[in-house]
């Protein structure tokens, strides 16, 4: 069956280049000047996405991938926005947050782990549905080193690698391999750098071959067995002396000191 032809909308950000190829969305995240750092507009973009793949009959799945050495260094810290007018200040901090909205969708999310990935970059691989990772794919669990308490982070986490394995993660920030992101159960599969686009381009085909209302049920059905993220624990800690600090002392390359009252 031909595939149809499918223009993607404007999802909002120059942040995401987004391209469909016969019945796959691609995305790339292609802001290698700031480590592909999420802007709130690149996480906006990422939501619209979902939402748009969601809608679509001819669409079989999505592919998030990165550009250059990194996939995703997460939230970008520094408070950089494309669009000051309606994002620099979110009535609901969370709301920002597209990873629900990866979950959602029907359609089977694919991330392809070019390099390093680390703090919201492995929220956006812990809520995607198919993972592929280049062996040359680093990993790290930053949060706690700038005074933020993840609840995307903290109930997918452990969910994926068992509990002790997540509370070394968190409470160490240490970097680890693509190898034992692996073995850990982080990610699904691990290829050689230069067999990564021919072994997502075999799993997006296979992906393709499957009944898309079995694959729906199948996703909507593991899904709900997850814990849900307790987002009042970012909600909270937002405006805290804690977060701020945290998020300075990353800024200004120094160690926090943290409030202790």
């Amino acid at each position: 069956m031909t595939a149809p032809v499918l223009d993607p909308p404007d999802f909002g950000s120059s942040g995401i280049v987004a391209s469909v190829d016969g019945r796959v969305l691609q995305l790339r995240i292609a802001r290698p000047e700031r480590r592909n750092a999420f802007s709130l507009g690149m996480y906006r973009a990422l939501k619209r996405s979902a939402v748009w793949a969601d809608r679509e009959a001819e669409l079989d799945a999505v592919c998030v991938t990165g550009t250059g050495e990194w996939f995703g260094a997460g939230g970008d810290m520094g408070g950089r926005t494309e669009d000051a007018g309606d994002l620099a200040v979110e009535w609901d901090a969370v709301e920002q947050f597209p990873f629900r909205h990866l979950e959602r969708c029907s359609k089977p999310w694919v991330a392809k782990i070019n390099g390093l990935c680390h703090a919201g970059g492995i929220d956006l691989v812990l809520h995607c549905d198919v993972t592929i990772a280049s062996d040359r794919a680093r990993f790290r669990v930053p949060e706690l080193l700038r005074g933020i308490p993840d609840p995307f982070m903290a109930s997918r986490l452990a969910a994926a690698v068992g509990i002790a394995r997540a509370r070394y993660l968190f409470f160490t920030a240490a970097e680890f391999t693509a190898a034992e992101a692996e073995a850990m159960g982080l990610v699904g599969k691990v290829v050689p750098h230069d067999e990564l686009d021919a072994h997502v381009e075999w799993a997006l085909t296979q992906i393709g071959r499957t009944g898309p209302a079995a694959r729906a049920s199948i996703k909507r059905d593991m899904n709900r067995r997850l814990p849900a993220a307790d987002t009042a624990l970012f909600r909270d800690s937002i405006q805290s002396a804690e977060m701020r600090e945290g998020m300075a002392a990353f800024l200004e390359k120094r160690e926090p000191r943290w409030p202790r009252a």
